[in-house]
């Protein structure tokens, strides 16, 4: 994925290496809300695309995917920071 045009690591949701390693050493309550907050993140980059191709695409399948994307993403962050929120710490 980091050899994306225009993508590397650290933008539009992509997780750095030392961000992979940490959650790699978590565990428990710790990875758990790690996770969550990485997969929000991660989200946030795949609607931000989406929305990118519905301004600027013109495939009417692209734009239609980008669409499904940006409504299911979306959904799924906020029950992601929903459980965030309700979790201790």
């Amino acid at each position: 994925m980091s050899g994306m045009s225009g993508m590397d690591e650290q933008t539009g949701g992509m997780m750095s290496t030392q961000q992979m390693t940490n959650l790699g050493a978590a565990n428990g309550p710790a990875f758990d809300r790690m996770w969550l907050q990485m997969m929000v993140t991660h989200h946030q980059g795949a609607v931000a695309m989406a929305r990118d191709t519905l301004t600027q695409g013109t495939n009417p399948e692209a734009r239609q995917l980008a669409q499904a994307i940006i409504d299911s993403q979306s959904k799924e962050i906020a029950e992601m920071s929903s459980i965030l929120a309700g979790m201790p710490g």
